[in-house]
């Protein structure tokens, strides 16, 4: 028997650094998440101010970043991280996602020294929790139409509108708002507790259920001037964070796949059928390599990704197609893995469908899947075809 690494060589193009991130993120999660995770998930809940300090203590909290506490890491190391924590669960890399690649990065990128030197070494060392707050009800690809507003008044901005689907939005202290100003979109930094700010925790959601989602209100929120980030001006400022998290999907979206498939070989391989072990079945088989088949291409892709990322090489139409195959993929092995462990593949005693749920918010989440067909369309062809 050999595993989907090593059917693909996965450890021969690894760096030590990267083996030693990948085990000691994966004995965190075996030691630490998964004997919680079916529970917070049945319960539609995520304990992320508990857990932040014990994630920044690994380094993981905006862990590809370079100072202010953060572990600067290389990008590949972080994508090894990535797929560990979604093999957890997607809500776990999504907490970690939002707070370092979306929040610290509009902080490390655009902000200012004093914003900087505030907020990043709390938010490495997990004190402090931060959301990205760009979604809006009626605007999600097209976040050029967001409504929210920033008007000027004297020295300071007051701002008017909501955000929807905001993860860690109701556990952040500060939440980085985008919005519309007469110089264009900018980049806000609103505390939490502040005048006319509120956030409220969705529920009812059927996928990621354990991870914390929002949706934020800001009802004539008046900030300081210096709560701008003065160095994030247009609508690339937030587009650049989101390739930056859309990036550790392409390696994150595998890490559930890939639980997936192992609890699915693990399965067959103990459940009997007409007196002989499920695994031992042709079409079983079939399934199985061509899921491992799946998934090992897609492990190669994103490594390769990662390595251009390293070298200052990655383009966004890359990462597109980086997180176009590693979603499409990890959900339809999930789903497949489902028919292999039968009516035990709907409860949480197994991962398949928890993964399975999951990855349909991921497939959809920081681009959908049609979203990213048509920016690798464009870059094709040479011709625009989102209106």
């Amino acid at each position: 028997m050999v595993t989907v690494d090593e059917l693909f060589a996965i450890d021969s193009l690894l760096t030590d650094t990267e083996r030693q991130i990948r085990d000691t993120v994966r004995a965190f999660g075996e030691q630490r998440l998964r004997p919680h995770v079916a529970d917070w998930f049945e319960q539609g809940t995520f304990p992320a101010r508990e857990l932040a300090p014990e994630l920044g203590a690994l380094g993981l909290l905006g862990m590809h970043l370079d100072g202010y506490g953060c572990a600067g890491t290389s990008a590949t190391e972080y994508g090894v991280a990535c797929m560990e924590l979604e093999a957890v669960d997607s809500g776990v890399r999504s907490m970690v996602s939002v707070q370092g690649s979306l929040a610290m990065t509009a902080i490390h990128e655009y902000g200012s020294e004093e914003q900087k030197q505030h907020w990043l070494p709390q938010m490495a060392a997990g004190r402090a929790l931060g959301c990205f707050g760009l979604t809006e009800p009626d605007f999600g690809s097209n976040p050029g139409g967001m409504r929210t507003r920033a008007v000027r008044d004297g020295a300071d901005w007051v701002l008017n509108g909501s955000k929807m689907w905001i993860t860690n939005g109701s556990v952040a202290d500060v939440a980085v708002v985008w919005a519309r100003t007469e110089e264009g979109v900018r980049g806000f930094l609103v505390p939490a507790g502040t005048p006319g700010f509120t956030a409220r925790e969705m529920h009812r959601k059927l996928s990621l259920r354990a991870s914390v989602t929002a949706e934020l209100d800001l009802d004539g929120v008046r900030l300081p001037g210096d709560a701008l980030l003065p160095d994030g001006k247009g609508l690339s400022a937030p587009l650049g964070c989101l390739s930056e998290a859309r990036f550790g999907i392409v390696f994150g979206a595998l890490g559930a796949a890939a639980d997936c498939l192992a609890a699915a070989i693990d399965y067959a391989r103990t459940r009997e059928v007409f007196d002989k072990p499920l695994a031992a079945y042709q079409l079983t088989q079939a399934k199985l390599a061509d899921m491992a088949v799946e998934l090992g291409k897609g492990q190669l892709l994103a490594l390769h990704l990662g390595r251009l990322k390293d070298r200052g090489e990655l383009r966004p139409e890359q990462v597109s197609a980086g997180k176009l195959n590693s979603t499409r993929e990890a959900i339809a092995i999930a789903r497949q893995c489902r028919t292999i462990l039968g009516a035990n593949g709907i409860t949480l005693d197994y991962p398949v469908l928890r993964h399975a749920n999951n990855l349909e918010s991921v497939l959809t989440y920081e681009g959908t899947a049609e979203v990213h067909q048509l920016v690798l369309g464009e870059a094709l062809t040479g011709s625009k075809a989102f209106r």
